[in-house]
């Protein structure tokens, strides 16, 4: 009777060891093939600079407060509260030690679009790399050429503030596997140029969703409520919904959103406030064809109540 039992913990534990390395094997971080980073060519330093901006780079890596020049030190440490504990933004300066500056553009290009870090490890997604996947490789180039002109500095950011399990870097193999891939946001058939444009800015570097989406207690968008607002997930009021069908912008036209994004005012003459003051900065920086591309595709995007 006793034999019996123990082999059947043997044989559960066999069978524990198999389903954790198909787990390894399933969930283990993917780079690009590195041809994807190859044959690319000397960077577009102001093209770099629009993309930028429209990635929101300064929002969180940028020290707080700052303003004017100060915005483009990149020294990270800007805290992002989450049910699952506080991220602090890294240093991604042109520092070579304590920013990114040593890093090669496959490096960096796979943090952006696989969410790799440069020893191979998973990154936390609060870093928005479920977004800038549908980024091209140009625009990666672009993007990693402007910033390598900014300064450097080396200011070491503090550590990720996680509780178990939640501090364990192998669980994010199954968080990508249940939600991240680049597959477009919403299907919008017929489409215009601009629309796409638009698609592409919102969805990938704008990472507009990371906010203005609803997400399951996993951390990952609930299906069928793209842009339809919800709780901050830094836990402090809520997040607007901003689909055709949203009571605040619902009723907005296209060149209201356009001068929303440039200005800052609404159509009623109040001000932008809260986490989108910095993204509004951003937002106009970008040229006006992008703005208006944008203000394109959140009028043309399913309503959700």
């Amino acid at each position: 009777m006793a034999s019996t039992f123990f082999k059947g913990i043997a044989g559960l534990a066999v069978l524990g060891g198999i389903g954790f390395a198909a787990y390894m094997v399933v969930t283990a971080p993917h780079r690009q093939d590195p041809a994807v980073w190859t044959g690319l060519g000397e960077p577009d330093l102001a093209h770099g600079r629009e993309v930028f901006f429209a990635g929101g780079c300064t929002s969180c890596h940028a020290p707080a407060g700052a303003t004017g020049d100060a915005r483009l030190v990149l020294s990270g440490g800007a805290p992002l509260k989450s049910d699952f504990g506080t991220f602090h933004a890294p240093n991604i300066s042109s520092d070579p030690e304590k920013g990114i500056g040593a890093w090669t553009l496959a490096e960096f290009g796979d943090a952006m679009t696989r969410g790799v870090g440069r020893n191979g490890e998973h990154l936390y997604p609060s870093f928005p790399y479920g977004s800038y996947a549908r980024m091209t490789p140009a625009d990666i180039n672009d993007l990693y050429g402007f910033m390598k002109t900014l300064p450097g500095s080396d200011v070491e950011a503090p550590a990720h503030e996680l509780g178990f399990p939640f501090n364990q870097r192998l669980a994010l193999g199954g968080w990508k596997f249940l939600f991240f891939n680049a597959a477009p946001r919403v299907e919008l058939a017929d489409a215009s140029d601009m629309v796409k444009r638009g698609q592409y800015l919102v969805e990938g570097p704008g990472h507009c969703g990371e906010c203005h989406t609803p997400r399951n207690a996993l951390g990952g968008f609930q299906s069928g409520k793209w842009l339809a607002g919800g709780p901050n997930p830094e836990g402090e009021g809520m997040i607007p919904n901003i689909t055709p069908a949203s009571k605040s912008m619902g009723s907005w036209s296209e060149g209201d959103i356009v001068t929303y994004l440039e200005t800052g005012f609404t159509p009623d003459y109040d001000s932008v406030g809260g986490s989108m003051v910095e993204v509004q900065k951003n937002m106009a920086e970008l040229k006006a064809s992008d703005r208006e591309a944008i203000a394109a595709y959140l009028k043309a995007i399913p309503s959700v109540e």
